[in-house]
């Protein structure tokens, strides 16, 4: 088990040989962040820039006009909240090469509590032209999308998370931007999940197999640009929809499959996270657990519409 922001760090340390033109900025988190291993590896290629995190985003700006591929990271409340403006209007209106890495997303940020878990980070990157959002779901994913992040030439948005995961995929999978990746091939239901809630999705599918309830599991890593083709397909397969993200349900994935069914194949869906409200102080897995984001509470909503 691995937490995707130490993927993050790890990624960044061994590409930083590959990628000569990679620069990492940090608001004072380095540690935390897990980009503490490239400022230690290429100390001329970091800069911390204090607990300023809009001013960090403007510099990636700059960094990215001189032909710079940056990573600008902090926690995801301070990367989409209080830097919103820089990003909107200084990276992704002129479609800056930058690559927001933020970490520390969702109630699972656990004890640190609501003004730092940010639940609406999803919505507010989605709805902005340019930017590309991804939020991989293990060590392996997150280790290749980092890379995926820096061949993509604009703004990309990924958002990591604070605890470990559970291993989904091996480093000899291959990931694409834009292309959800579908477990199993069951018709009861299909349950879509993205980031640290697949592996709650995937011990779901399991529990359920055994009792006769065949569900697919589909790992949304590219939540912009959306996979519409396998959801479509899912939704035409399968008797029931079930997102599931730690985030807020309004916003976040459960509405942009809400927005693919409503356009293109209109089915009711059921929206498992957190029901518009802010989160609270608490142990991750048991936060996990009150907002209902657990393979325990996705059991339950399968078997509610079986």
């Amino acid at each position: 088990m691995k937490a995707t922001r130490d993927s993050y760090g790890d990624a960044l340390v061994e590409l930083g040989e590959k990628y000569k033109n990679l620069v990492v900025l940090d608001a004072d988190l380095a540690s935390a962040t897990k980009t503490v291993g490239f400022k230690n590896t290429y100390p001329d290629r970091f800069f911390d820039m204090g607990i300023a995190e809009q001013d960090m985003m403007g510099t990636a700006a700059g960094l990215a006009t001189q032909g710079k591929v940056p990573f600008a990271s902090t926690f995801a409340m301070f990367a989409t909240g209080r830097a919103y403006d820089q990003v909107r209007n200084s990276i992704a209106y002129p479609n800056l090469n930058v690559k927001i890495a933020a970490t520390h997303a969702g109630v699972t940020v656990g004890e640190d509590g609501a003004t730092h878990q940010s639940l609406e980070d999803i919505a507010l990157m989605r709805s902005m032209p340019n930017m590309v959002v991804v939020s991989p779901s293990d060590d392996a994913q997150a280790h290749f999308l980092i890379e995926e992040a820096i061949r993509h030439d604009g703004p990309v948005y990924i958002r990591l998370t604070r605890p470990a995961t559970e291993d989904i995929y091996d480093m000899n999978y291959h990931f694409e931007f834009g292309k959800g990746i579908q477990h199993g091939d069951g018709t009861d239901a299909t349950i879509i999940a993205t980031g640290i809630t697949v592996s709650e999705a995937i011990k779901a599918q399991k529990e359920l197999e055994k009792e006769n309830i065949n569900v697919r599991v589909i790992d949304i890593h590219t939540i912009k640009p959306l996979d519409k083709d396998i959801i479509v397909k899912a939704a035409k397969e399968t008797k029931k929809i079930i997102t599931v993200e730690d985030h807020n349900v309004i916003g976040g994935l459960g509405t942009a499959v809400a927005e693919v069914l409503c356009e293109n194949y209109p089915k009711e869906i059921v929206k498992l996270g957190v029901k518009d409200e802010f989160g609270k102080s608490g142990k991750w897995n048991e936060l996990m657990e009150y907002y209902h984001i657990t393979a325990k509470y996705i059991i339950e909503e399968v078997k509610k519409l079986s």
